[in-house]
């Protein structure tokens, strides 16, 4: 079949990829500059910082079994398992960084970054018709749609499919990150990350610790409630603030760079209890589904390529 994903961030390429290894023909469109979404790495200057996801988790065999052939290949590794508590379950990551996930999984499929899908529209044999800004049009036998929910739904809306309310009423808190590039040390404990050190603070990680960044950096995900208060702030107002929040892990570190990064997307509130919805050759996925976070966004796209393919049983 023709299958067209829309958003290339883990959902959308585990997907894509079991498909295409499936014999498949897949494309897959995103508005992102480069695949990954939240599988999200940036270089400022010689740092190398993860901004979104910072670490992973493995509960199902499922999901183990790839991330095995990951680590098999180098594109994985283990960081700790655990920050201030030592539970036994390994802390994964990206190599060099988790980006370098998405770029893996990439490799080989037809992918069309900075694409903007305007429409999609149902045709009358069931197939599809998905619209891009620039006017182009791809036509497809089946959809998966993995973007985050809301954004699913007004794509959607042209395709006069019922879909449950509680479906893209969906809500997700925000994550504001700050990326720092240090002179020196910081005072982040080993194995350089920390959850929940405070009421503002969700996680801190020294990306040089994690053996991904040449000097050191950090990385600072500001807690939900923090992010929704001041996600309107004044742009400078709000960088001084969350500058204000880092200096208790400086050490005796000055910082020479930082950047702003907000998510507005970043976890969904009350997950879809299945790992997919589906409506004839349309398939939602993502990490609102079942479970968020990295295993549970891997988990929706392959089985969201499994009902694809099941359609021509």
């Amino acid at each position: 079949m023709r299958v067209v994903v829309i958003g290339a961030g883990l959902a959308g390429l585990m997907a894509a990829q079991q498909l295409h290894n499936n014999g498949h023909d897949v494309v897959v469109l995103d508005k992102g500059k480069s695949p990954g979404g939240r599988l999200a790495t940036r270089r400022i200057g010689d740092a190398t910082l993860d901004h979104g996801a910072q670490f992973f988790t493995v509960r199902e065999p499922e999901f183990d079994h790839h991330v095995q052939q990951w680590v098999r290949a180098g594109i994985v590794r283990e960081w700790c398992k655990g920050f201030s508590i030592q539970d036994g379950h390994p802390r994964y990551i990206g190599t060099h960084g988790m980006n370098g996930i998405a770029k893996h999984l990439a490799k080989g499929l037809d992918i069309h970054c900075n694409t903007f899908v305007f429409e999609v529209t149902r045709n009358e044999d069931t197939s599809w018709s998905i619209k891009i800004d620039d006017g182009t049009v791809f036509q497809s036998d089946a959809l998966v749609v993995t973007c985050p929910l809301p954004q699913a739904y007004s794509l959607l809306i042209t395709a006069h499919i019922d879909i449950p309310e509680v479906l893209f009423t969906c809500e997700y808190d925000r994550t504001i990150g700050l990326l720092a590039v240090l002179d020196g040390e910081s005072a982040v404990p080993a194995p350089g990350g920390v959850q929940n050190p405070s009421e503002s603070l969700q996680f801190v990680a020294d990306n040089y610790m994690k053996g991904i960044s040449h000097i050191p950096a950090l990385t600072l995900h500001f807690s939900p409630g923090f992010s929704e208060h001041h996600w309107d702030d004044d742009s400078h107002a709000m960088h001084q603030l969350l500058i204000h929040h880092a200096q208790p892990f400086l050490g005796n570190a000055r910082i020479v760079e930082s950047q702003v990064k907000k998510w507005r997307f970043a976890t969904p509130r009350a997950p879809w209890p299945q790992r997919f919805w589906q409506h004839e050759s349309l398939v939602i996925a993502g990490d609102a589904m079942s479970r968020p976070k990295v295993e549970g966004a891997a988990l929706s796209g392959l089985a969201a390529a499994k009902a694809i393919s099941e359609l021509q049983n």
